[in-house]
């Protein structure tokens, strides 16, 4: 089968060991055996065995595809799902989107054809609104299920149902060894209990890998750092001067500190003699496009070392080959959810062990390495045995609204594989009602809940977005312009010459007083005016990727609303601006506050805000409009804390009594009775 294909097809040796030579080579015949006699495989790897690529292929060769059946591979992240496709096409020799194909949010690259598919785990879920037993797959494989994101939590738990009903389906859930025995205890059926004939004993099995990987050598700092970019880069130009060639790759938070730190070596580059070794260095975070992220596999040109600077992201879901030496900053920036102010902050954490053991072993692949981790040896002996599951510090919103869209009235009695705490439960519960999705027999209301379930946006934009339509509001079309331009990873505005001042003289172009959500507006219109053109992109300081991405995601948002037969009200020229005496902007801004009501905020003296209940202060981001204007009201889409700040992006100026008219319920209890 695709044995015949693979013959004549160059393969790009930098990015391929022939599969004979990865670990799970010699485990190919118990793998298939196993799969074929058990529902549940759990396969503990290090990565680099070569699990992710080849369990698929050995499954596709074995006859798993036959009947027009497909295999499912799912991905904690968007990167890894677009990477790991692009490599698995390659070895099959087979065009990407064909045989093998990746579906992510707003991106399907796939076809009738397609056997083997790459999806994240939040698209698999959604795939389950249509197909709740997902009847298409005969195996789905959960990888890097030990990272405990939240879809993979949940997919695992519907797996977990689908399994009692379907005794055809595989489950393949892909894991490192502390949760192994965990994700087992969880899928098989209690002591004396059957599912389709089968016993606990011979339901699941777990098989290792055996990883060849080199050893590597551990250095710690003697004394704490407070600055650990500072140090990663006096590491990297130590490394550079003083250890033999090889490439490095190094652990920080987040994209913010990867461009400091890519900054800062370029300085130090720029005082290197010419004749030294070069050094190449590339970004890798979540929202890099899928083209930018194809570098990162590519062997560095010659007399030149190559420098990856990267969140967690290549602790585990991406492998790359050629790293000999691994800088750890010893930090991770994780999403925390406070039910009880109802904000999602990203706070900077020490790593667990587990993710500090796992960056080390990205340095012993190809030779033996070393790992420089900046923290002393005792704070390491300190760290947390593992990352706490991400179901229990995140706003359960989304997901309660997916389950309860797929019939899961009971959301607190689940079973859920680590029950979360019932304070995010009930916080999930109460904004999905006081969004209007939720009716107070607590199935999801006709046809605003169902349509909000089925709409890939968070619950707020789902609503904003449906209100739109309406007449009170009349602004489908800008609002479908300014939805699109939110669910963008990057931002829309990029430095082409890293020049700060630059950036902020193109935002000042775009901005309007009343604030960011009609400023990402007038963005979005002038591109499409401008003919999508790469370079008036380049003179305004914006990203053209991003742009396109935009284009293309709004096209889908107005796909799925027109496929519920939500359309745009048909307005005269002269009605477009006023509808009922209320101009256009201050429609968009009302639209805003019935979704967003719950992200309100006020202006205190000095420029910086505080939530409602008084109890946090927050401040506008530097690149929001409000970093220099001043509104009384606001509300805001996005909250994150940085450096011990609490700071709010897309922010647009409001009116107390929109947001009591938007929710007067959610007012009257957040507000202690005050209006």
């Amino acid at each position: 089968m695709a044995d015949d294909e693979d013959t004549d097809v160059p393969l790009i040796p930098e990015l391929y060991k022939p599969a004979a030579l990865l670990p799970i080579a010699q485990l190919r015949d118990q793998l298939l055996y196993t799969i074929e006699t058990f529902p549940v495989t759990i396969v503990v790897g290090e990565t680099g065995s070569g699990k992710t690529t080849q369990i698929p292929r050995f499954c596709l060769d074995a006859g798993w595809c036959a009947d027009g059946k497909q295999i499912a591979v799912t991905q904690p992240r968007r990167i890894a799902a677009t990477s790991v496709a692009a490599r698995v096409a390659e070895e099959l020799g087979t065009p990407l989107g064909q045989r093998v194909g990746y579906s992510i949010r707003f991106e399907d690259v796939t076809s009738a054809n397609t056997q083997v598919k790459f999806v994240t785990d939040g698209l698999l879920l959604r795939e389950m609104l249509v197909d709740p037993l997902l009847n298409r797959y005969s195996i789905i494989m959960v990888d890097e299920a030990h990272e405990r994101s939240l879809s993979s939590d949940i997919l695992l738990s519907l797996l977990k149902k689908v399994l009692r009903k379907r005794d055809d389906l595989r489950v393949v859930v892909s894991s490192a060894t502390l949760e192994a025995e965990r994700f087992l205890d969880f899928f098989t059926p209690d002591e004396g209990e059957k599912v389709h004939g089968k016993s606990k004993e011979d339901y699941g099995k777990i098989i290792s890998i055996e990883g060849r990987t080199h050893p590597v050598e551990i250095q710690y700092l003697l004394e704490p750092t407070n600055n650990y970019v500072e140090r990663a880069v006096d590491a990297i130009m130590s490394i550079h001067t003083s250890e033999s060639p090889g490439d490095i790759l190094v652990f920080l938070t987040g994209r913010e500190e990867i461009d400091d730190c890519i900054d800062m070596l370029s300085d130090r580059i720029a005082d290197q003699s010419p004749n030294h070794q070069k050094l190449l260095t590339l970004p890798l975070y979540a929202g890099l496009s899928t083209e930018d992220q194809m570098f990162i596999f590519q062997k560095a040109p010659p007399h030149t070392t190559k420098v990856i600077i990267s969140t967690n992201i290549a602790e585990a879901s991406v492998t790359i080959d050629h790293i000999v030496y691994v800088i750890d900053c010893g930090y991770v920036k994780l999403r925390t959810y406070d039910a009880n102010l109802g904000i999602e902050t990203l706070n900077i954490i020490p790593v667990s062990k587990a993710s500090a053991t796992q960056r080390a072993g990205r340095a012993g692949r190809t030779r033996p390495g070393k790992c420089f981790r900046l923290y002393p040896k005792t704070v390491f002996a300190q760290l947390e045995e593992a990352t706490f599951p991400e179901i229990q510090r995140s706003n359960l919103a989304p997901v309660v609204l997916q389950l309860l869209n797929l019939g899961i009235t009971n959301v607190v009695r689940f079973d859920y594989l680590s029950p979360p705490p019932s304070s995010l439960i009930t916080r999930a519960l109460d904004l999905l009602h006081s969004l209007g999705a939720l009716a107070p027999t607590g199935h999801l209301t006709k046809p605003l809940g169902t349509r909000m379930a089925e709409l890939p946006l968070e619950p707020m934009l789902a609503r904003t977005l449906l209100c739109a339509a309406t007449p009170a509001f009349s602004c489908l079309d800008e609002m479908l312009s300014i939805a699109a331009m939110l669910t963008l990873q990057g931002n829309a505005f990029v430095s082409h010459d890293g020049g700060k001042k630059q950036l902020d003289a193109a935002r000042r172009k775009f901005a309007v007083a009343e604030g960011d959500h009609l400023t990402l507006y007038n963005v979005y219109e002038a591109f499409v005016k401008s003919g999508m053109s790469v370079a008036w992109c380049r003179e305004h300081s914006l990203n053209h990727k991003n742009m396109v991405k935009a284009v293309s995601v709004r096209k889908q948002l107005a796909h799925y609303l027109s496929r519920f037969g939500v359309a745009a009200s048909p307005l005269s020229s002269s009605d477009v601006l006023r509808v009922g005496g209320t101009p256009l902007a201050e429609r968009i801004r009302r639209c805003l506050t019935a979704g967003f009501f719950a992200h309100a905020a006020r202006m205190k003296s000095d420029g910086s805000f505080t939530t409602v209940d008084g109890k946090t202060t927050l401040w506008a981001h530097p690149s929001s409009v409000f970093f220099h204007r001043k509104a009384e009201w606001v509300v805001y889409t996005e909250i994150m804390e940085t450096r011990g700040k609490v700071y709010v992006r897309d922010l647009s100026a409001v009116e107390m009594e929109w947001l009591v008219e938007a929710a007067p319920e959610y007012y009257r209890v957040r507000d202690g009775g005050r209006r």
